[in-house]
Formats: structure tokens, sequence, C-alpha cells
């Protein structure tokens, strides 16, 4: 995972809403908020499925081949 940031602001891969910090995985933004409620969720919980599906479309959209 990427380093934190902290000034400029982003649109964050899973809430889309704009955020100051958070983390880059490749190229994708994931914001504190949601970054913290992925590592804390159960996989047996629904919202895992949703952070799962938001990841998978996200990293695909932007990968190299």
């Amino acid at each position: 995972m990427g380093m934190y940031v902290g000034k400029k602001t982003e649109i964050c891969s899973i809430c889309n809403q704009e955020k100051s910090r958070g983390i880059h995985l490749y190229t994708t933004f994931i914001c504190e908020e949601c970054e913290h409620e992925m590592v804390h969720t159960e996989t047996n919980d629904p919202r895992y499925s949703f952070f799962i599906n938001q990841l998978k479309t996200a990293i695909k959209s932007k990968m190299y081949r």
C-alpha cells in the first residue's frame, strides 16, 4: 500500500467523496475512513462484498497490460 498523503484532495475510489488523507493502492486512492472500515470489516458482513467489488472496479480500470 502507498503512503499517507495530506495536502491536496482526491476522490476516494470506495466512497467517491473528495478527501485529503488516504492511501494509494497502485493508482487507486482510498481515504482514511474507507481504509479503516475495510480493515475492520468481517468477511461475513455485507459491506465486505461491496468493498471487494469497489476495489476490483477501481484497480481493473487502471491496470496496465
